[in-house]
């Protein structure tokens, strides 16, 4: 009934309401990583920032206008997707009860996981030559990205990576706040990665976990190279199929190092 009833204006409101969501998280989000990084402790972290330069003026404002764009892509995907669910032809479900509390938290980590394979093989998929400049080019207009790199896509890519909603929906019974809060893990996690700084700690590549995680040395050293290092949150997929660049650990040492100096304050 209620899906024979959704009409087009409601659709256009359920986009434009996911659109607007995107956006207002990604500001917040965003914009919080940019004071932190390069406004109130830029001299403090500043011998933790991978490369010494930092963004110019021009590279970061096109990074905001790509971004602003993709949650518009956004919002016409999650639209299609929930008119799909509205349909029957999903297994988004909308209350929490009728698969428990249990499957609802194991939900979000599966939702990971997934994005994670579903990331690095669309990720290597757009480097191909023959795609590359019609999905990926204008995310590695950015050598040295800043945390407004990370929604700052094309629209085919920006398309690309909002497909991980259908995908999901389509896979396994997942609740909408359940999805909201992997949103929530994968906004972060990018931000991170696209901030310019090392956060992880120097010991962290002398562990089982350095083995596991993605860190942002690793993201920026592909922005710098054009290749390798595809994964997202987890380098898994690039230490078994050889896509780390050679010298990754050594520069994740090297940025972690207590002896490196902080960049000259004119970059």
């Amino acid at each position: 009934m209620f899906a024979a009833a959704l009409t087009w204006e409601k659709l256009v409101g359920i986009g434009s309401a996911v659109a607007v969501e995107n956006a207002v998280r990604y500001t917040l989000f965003a914009g919080l990583g940019w004071l932190l990084g390069y406004v109130w402790f830029r001299q403090r972290w500043a011998k933790r920032k991978i490369v010494p330069a930092y963004p110019a003026r021009t590279d970061v404002w096109r990074e905001v206008r790509l971004s602003l764009t993709t949650v518009i892509f956004y919002g016409l995907v999650g639209a299609a997707t929930v008119w799909a669910a509205l349909q029957g032809w999903t297994q988004l479900y909308w209350k929490p009860a009728a698969h428990g509390w249990g499957w609802f938290a194991a939900s979000i980590g599966l939702t990971i996981l997934v994005h994670d394979t579903y990331f690095y093989w669309t990720h290597r998929l757009m480097h191909h030559p023959r795609l590359f400049r019609w999905f990926h080019r204008g995310h590695h207009l950015s050598t040295n990205p800043s945390p407004w790199a990370a929604y700052a896509f094309d629209p085919l890519e920006a398309i690309v990576q909002a497909g991980i909603f259908p995908v999901a929906v389509a896979l396994y019974p997942i609740h909408p706040l359940a999805f909201a809060t992997f949103m929530v893990w994968q906004l972060t996690f990018n931000i991170f990665g696209h901030a310019g700084y090392e956060f992880w700690p120097r010991w962290l590549m002398d562990s089982w976990l350095g083995k596991v995680m993605n860190t942002p040395t690793a993201h920026i050293l592909h922005h710098q190279h054009l290749r390798g290092h595809y994964g997202l949150y987890f380098n898994w997929w690039d230490r078994l199929l050889g896509t780390n660049l050679d010298h990754y650990e050594a520069c994740f040492r090297e940025v972690t190092s207590p002896e490196r100096h902080a960049p000259h304050p004119s970059h």
